[in-house]
């Protein structure tokens, strides 16, 4: 409560001193007496700013009232629980990655999983995904000729269905088991009322007739690396791009009843949709138009901020650009066609945020100009600013501090400012031309669905084609800065900081945006997913059995790990058993590499199902979970630290882990059967190293030792030396025989705890 009053404390100091700062810059600084070139751009300047701050004063008004606008969550008898019809809609997405979300959907709790009714919506009528819907059994609705795009698609869904409320999920958002009870009893909210801590069924004169939920929106997830994430090596470091708006803006809109519903992860009233005719077709954002029609009818939409699907974001740059532009269009065509800023069927503070959300959508012009402003004054002698130093410092710094402040008490450590501007840099040139063209009402009515499917490798030539208007304004911007400091010194650099400030404060972000553009190798065509749950693991051949825990695990690969090296054969097949509190899978595995990791040991294997029950239980194990990736940022990480991160990165590179044994190190005299001797430095079962070598044990020996369990270790002088030449090869030529006798075990447990006394034995 205390820090929630600061940090409304800090939004109402921010927007007195931005709203000075603003006056000043309208009514004082304009360079009247220095052309129409420079009173144009001084113009543009103030519009760009005046701009970036209304947008954010609205944001910080709905953060004020969020608390009052959050619903409470009912406790519903089971039997209260209505029908729900689940679409699943899909274009032209693969089956194996509908495949997930089907699988995960028929695992959904629901007091009476009868009144769970699930559809492919196809609208493309392919076989395969009608032959899907057969092997889960759940409903088809196939609509060939993708006629009125997805609406068309899920309106004709629609009109063959009949439950009160619709779930939506895009082809590739995995729901987690408790979606549906995280959602639904929110439209019990009307029926239901909390009374001394319980809740019970409303009496007729308690009914708020007023109260209508047209839909709850869970928020977008995603469990790989968004491209932000991926390229700049920040998976570790900061959250998907797109949390910003769906854990907090989005949030935030309770307040306005402005929620956008964003086409998936959705639970939605049918009669709301009947009362609005379905859903919109003249949009290529049927679903945010969707929401607007839903509140021009009295209803209220509604946003949660706990995750419950997760989906898989664009991995390439072209198809992130295509997506973005398809929101910026789509988004200003659905405000135009609703008229939802000045609709008088919406609220004032609706409607204020809605003429944000427009506005927006210039910020990336808005972007433009504040790199090019400092640029122009000081490559071009430019003067766009009358004012003087002293009076920026007065007016300018205070307000610029708090602002930055209040940035980060809005965005709950989602997002900060510089991230915010990286991202407008980035996105920058691609989306001015398209937003003006939309806003003129020169429309783009037909876009491809957003190619998901991850590239592997990089191409520079592409990769810096779409960084050429970035490379262009940083050698401009580098070009203003040796020009300006260039003879000054002292007094006279200090009065020069600002301009410079702001030049490499640009410059920062026009690097992000070239390392993004510019990308990064992507090794894996599956993503691994963080999870520590039981793994029992048999070596079929030995019939010995280990318990480890997972350390990851995907569609491909499963990595575990396990206090102690354990032996697990190389190129040969293992099972193993995966366990959580809901899901068992068996698996057939093969060992790829082993690697030490603190004090245990992590092995990684290729992992395969055994058979199509073990396949769905595994795929929940997968992704019926909280992903991995970050919800916050890292507050330690400084600019600095992600440059100097991007650059060590792309300079030096990977190594890869071949190692398909553990080596464990040794310190180990032992004395031979034939009085020969060395001491043993290392052991990765089928080979030792070693030094100090003596008696009769010359290149194609074999030599014996005993253990100081009695256990006959055979070895063979390869001839060969470590990398560093300085240990010998020595091979175990009975290793196979050791394994087999079950004496494995009690073999490492020998070397690694030995007495030196104990480990000689006369033949």
């Amino acid at each position: 409560m205390q820090n929630e009053k600061r940090q409304h404390i800090f939004f109402v100091i921010t927007m007195i001193l931005m709203s000075i700062y603003l006056l000043w810059r309208m009514f004082f600084t304009l360079p009247w007496g220095e052309g129409v070139l420079n009173v144009i751009f001084g113009m543009l300047l103030i519009v760009a700013e005046t701009v970036t701050v209304l947008t954010t004063f609205e944001l910080f008004f709905q953060k004020m009232q969020k608390e009052r606008t959050q619903l409470d969550f009912p406790i519903v008898p089971p039997d209260f629980y209505p029908h729900v019809d689940v679409f699943i809609a899909t274009h032209n997405e693969p089956v194996d990655l509908l495949y997930k979300t089907v699988n995960a959907c028929t695992f959904m709790d629901y007091p009476d999983k009868q009144k769970v009714h699930i559809y492919l919506c196809d609208d493309g009528a392919r076989p395969e995904v009608e032959e899907l819907a057969k092997q889960f059994g759940v409903g088809y609705l196939g609509f060939p000729g993708n006629k009125h795009a997805k609406s068309g698609n899920l309106n004709n869904a629609l009109s063959k269905t009949s439950s009160p409320l619709i779930a939506t999920f895009d082809a590739d958002m995995i729901p987690q088991h408790t979606f549906l009870m995280k959602t639904v009893p929110y439209f019990l909210l009307s029926t239901f009322i909390e009374e001394n801590g319980r809740w019970r069924l409303r009496r007729e004169d308690e009914i708020d007739k007023k109260f209508k939920l047209g839909l709850v929106q869970t928020p977008q997830s995603f469990y790989n690396p968004d491209l932000f994430q991926f390229n700049l090596y920040a998976e570790q470091g900061i959250p998907n791009e797109q949390d910003f708006f769906s854990r907090e803006v989005n949030i935030l809109r309770n307040a306005s009843n402005a929620v956008a519903y964003t086409g998936s992860n959705t639970i939605i009233s049918r009669k709301g949709m009947e009362e609005i005719g379905g859903f919109p077709l003249n949009t290529i954002t049927e679903d945010f138009e969707t929401s607007i029609r839903l509140q021009q009818e009295g209803y209220i939409t509604y946003a949660t901020q706990e995750v419950q699907a997760a989906g898989q974001t664009t991995t390439t740059v072209p198809s992130m650009i295509k997506q973005r532009i398809r929101w910026a269009r789509g988004i200003i065509q659905s405000l135009q066609n609703t008229r939802a800023p000045i609709s008088e069927k919406l609220p004032f503070w609706t409607r204020v945020t809605y003429l944000s959300s427009f506005l927006y959508w210039w910020s990336f012009f808005n972007r433009l100009i504040f790199i090019l402003a400092p640029i122009l004054f000081a490559l071009f002698d430019f003067k766009i600013v009358n004012t003087t130093f002293w009076q920026i410092l007065i007016f300018w710094l205070p307000s610029y501090f708090f602002y930055s402040v209040s940035m980060r008490y809005l965005s709950s450590n989602i997002r900060n400012q510089r991230w915010s501007q990286v991202i407008d840099t980035i996105f920058m040139p691609y989306l001015i031309w398209p937003v003006l063209l939309e806003t003129l009402g020169i429309r783009e009515k037909k876009f491809k669905v957003t190619n998901k499917s991850r590239a592997i490798g990089r191409k520079w030539m592409s990769a810096l084609l779409y960084a050429l208007p970035h490379i262009f304004l940083l050698l401009l911007s580098i070009a203003a800065v040796i020009r300006y400091v260039n003879g000054k010194y002292g007094i006279a650099l200090f009065f020069s900081s600002i301009i410079i400030f702001w030049l490499i404060h640009n410059m920062i972000a026009l690097c992000y945006a070239l390392f993004f553009m510019i990308g990064r190798r992507a090794y894996r065509e599956t993503e691994r997913i963080r999870a520590q749950e039981d793994v029992m693991i048999h070596d079929q051949d030995t019939n010995v059995r280990y318990e480890a825990k997972t350390v990851d695990v995907s569609e491909q690969g499963i990595a575990f790990y396990v206090p102690y090296p354990i032996y697990l054969p190389e190129q040969k097949t293992i099972s193993l058993v995966v366990k959580s509190e809901r899901y068992e899978a068996n698996l057939k595995a093969v060992i790829v590499y082993v690697k030490q990791d603190g004090e245990g040991w992590r092995y990684s294997a290729t992992v395969q199902p055994i058979d199509e029950t073990d396949n769905r239980q595994y795929m929940q194990i997968i992704y019926d979970r909280k992903h991995s990736l970050p919800e916050q940022m890292n507050l330690w990480d400084t600019a600095y630290d992600d440059m100097l991160r991007n650059v060590k990165k792309r300079i030096v590179q990977p190594r890869s882990d071949q190692r398909k044994m553990p080596r464990l190190s040794l310190q180990l005299p032992v004395h031979f059967t034939n009085h020969a001797g060395c001491t043993l430095r290392s052991f990765n079962y089928r080979f030792f190293s070693a030094t100090g070598l003596h008696g009769d044990i010359a290149a194609g020996a074999s030599v014996t030792f005993y253990t100081k369990s009695n256990i006959e270790v055979i070895l063979q002088h390869t001839g060969k030396t470590t990398a560093n030449r300085r240990e010998v090869l020595l091979s175990v030529e009975n290793i196979d025989d050791i394994v087999e006798r079950g004496l494995i075990d009690q073999l490492l447990s020998d070397l690694t705890h030995p007495h030196a006394e104990r480990f000689t034995r006369e033949g």
